[in-house]
């Protein structure tokens, strides 16, 4: 079985990683990408700034695997777009020989099992190799491999908008006036947004990204208006922990938001569930439940789900895998990155023990392996999948030498109910006018981002992977 490829799915960040590890271990690797191009989910989102710098989202074998090419390293202290990993690292990166011999481009993988025995057999399970159900170009087909690393991401599986974790009633309806994830407000999108009222649902950072952009176009948009709607009622995790945040385009981030919505230039209501959507005249409303009984909100034009995303478990219907009962993560990570218990952002190093399976040779990585949690890094993914390539070329002295050292939040609790821990003594800031605000968003694109009228990166085709 040593000469069949381990089966990389997804060529996202992670996954090409994964597969430059094996490339330098000389195993051999299989890449499956279901888009036309290396990181689809990111294209989706390239017009965002990441707020981790480049030092943090290049993997060091794949930075060595570029070394003997034109490539030129950026500069590891600026943030970039996602448009800016994919032109300025992925994309090279996926050209290399070595690298560009390995990947198939539109091929799906659609289920995973065994070959020759079902789910209930154990005897000698791990003698048995991997099949996989592909739908490529040319047809379906069945693939064998010696192990799998499953870095599909979680991107084209968005929450929906209801409160319960079901679609709200009418979702399905009012679709087309419905956008999930981050949408580009700034560029493509802008039509949908300009002089219309919209509701932005979700309490993280993608949310963040959207309302800030809806800022930014109400300066030049008149009767452009944002109104965030969360669940919870506290934000305390997407401010941020300003000066005590390790990452500064995180920090800033937060506190624009926080500035905008004190300022009143974002409307806020908090602690309302989502039930039903419906139409009055050619606008939406929302009902839901808030804690003072039923609340209505609208009339607005459009919403913007950012309620996260979570795993699509159908591809590992046949194989034996231990997810966290409500996080729909790798078992072993649920207590570590669970957001009940702690927001601090940080997780103790882990590797190919952690985000492997009953199913020997199996293993998820990436921001798939965090499930619905919403704190990845990935720098995460990289330590994930070096540990994991490791284990299956047999070095386990090398797989279980796992380093991971993650920025801290400035923000962090050890349950809901405890108080935020913030360092952070300083009076805070008065809201700016208008003016100012203006002024901030032409000369901080990791705040309150760049001006509507601003240059901005080619546009992306049509996936945070999403980073997967």
């Amino acid at each position: 079985m040593k000469n069949l490829p381990v089966a990389v799915i997804g060529a996202g960040p992670i996954g090409l990683a994964a597969a430059a590890h094996l490339i330098n271990r000389g195993i051999p690797v299989k890449v499956y990408e279901a888009g036309d191009a290396v990181a689809t989910n990111i294209r989706d989102w390239g017009h965002v700034h990441l707020f981790s710098p480049w030092r943090y989202n290049i993997d060091p074998v794949g930075r060595a695997l570029l070394a003997g090419t034109a490539w030129h390293d950026p500069n590891g202290d600026t943030c970039p777009t996602g448009a800016d990993l994919v032109a300025d690292y992925l994309e090279p990166l996926s050209r290399v020989p070595a690298m560009a011999s390995v990947i198939e481009f539109g091929a799906r993988v659609t289920a995973i099992g065994r070959s020759g025995i079902d789910k209930i057999s154990s005897r000698d399970r791990g003698q048995y190799p991997f099949v996989l159900t592909v739908v490529g170009r040319a047809g379906v087909r069945r693939d064998l491999a010696r192990a799998v690393i499953d870095a599909s991401g979680t991107w084209s599986s968005p929450n929906p908008l209801g409160g319960s974790g079901l679609p709200a009633d009418g979702e399905a309806t009012h679709a087309k006036r419905i956008a999930y994830g981050i949408p580009d407000v700034l560029g493509r999108d802008r039509s949908d947004y300009a002089g219309r009222t919209t509701l932005v649902f979700g309490a993280g950072h993608s949310a963040a990204n959207v309302l800030l952009d809806l800022v930014a176009l109400s300066l030049e948009a008149a009767d452009t208006r944002a109104i965030w709607v969360t669940r919870g009622t506290d934000l305390s995790r997407v401010y941020g922990g300003g000066a005590n945040d390790q990452l500064p385009g995180r920090a800033d981030l937060g506190q624009c938001l926080k500035e905008q919505v004190e300022s009143g230039q974002i409307g806020l209501i908090t602690g309302f569930a989502a039930e039903t959507i419906r139409e009055e005249g050619d606008r939406l409303i929302v009902e839901g439940a808030a804690p003072s009984g039923r609340q209505t909100i609208g009339p607005a034009d459009r919403i913007v789900v950012c309620t996260g995303q979570r795993p699509d478990l159908a591809l590992t219907r046949e194989v034996r895998v231990d997810l966290d009962p409500w996080l729909e993560s790798v078992r072993a990570l649920g207590p570590m990155i669970d957001p009940n218990l702690h927001s601090c952002g940080s997780v103790p190093p882990h590797g190919h023990r952690e985000v492997s399976h009953p199913e020997p040779g199996f293993y998820t990585v990436g921001i798939k392996s965090y499930g619905r949690a919403p704190t990845f890094l990935m720098l995460t993914g990289y330590e994930q999948v070096r540990s994991v390539v490791a284990a299956i070329a047999g070095d386990m002295d090398a797989a279980n030498d796992v380093r991971l050292v993650l920025p801290e939040t400035g923000v962090c609790r050890a349950n809901p109910s405890s108080a935020v821990i913030s360092c952070d003594s300083g009076s805070p800031a008065m809201p700016p006018a208008i003016s100012e605000v203006a002024s901030a968003i032409e000369e901080k694109a990791g705040c309150c981002r760049p001006s509507a009228s601003a240059p901005k990166p080619a546009p992306a085709l049509n996936c945070c992977e999403n980073a997967t």
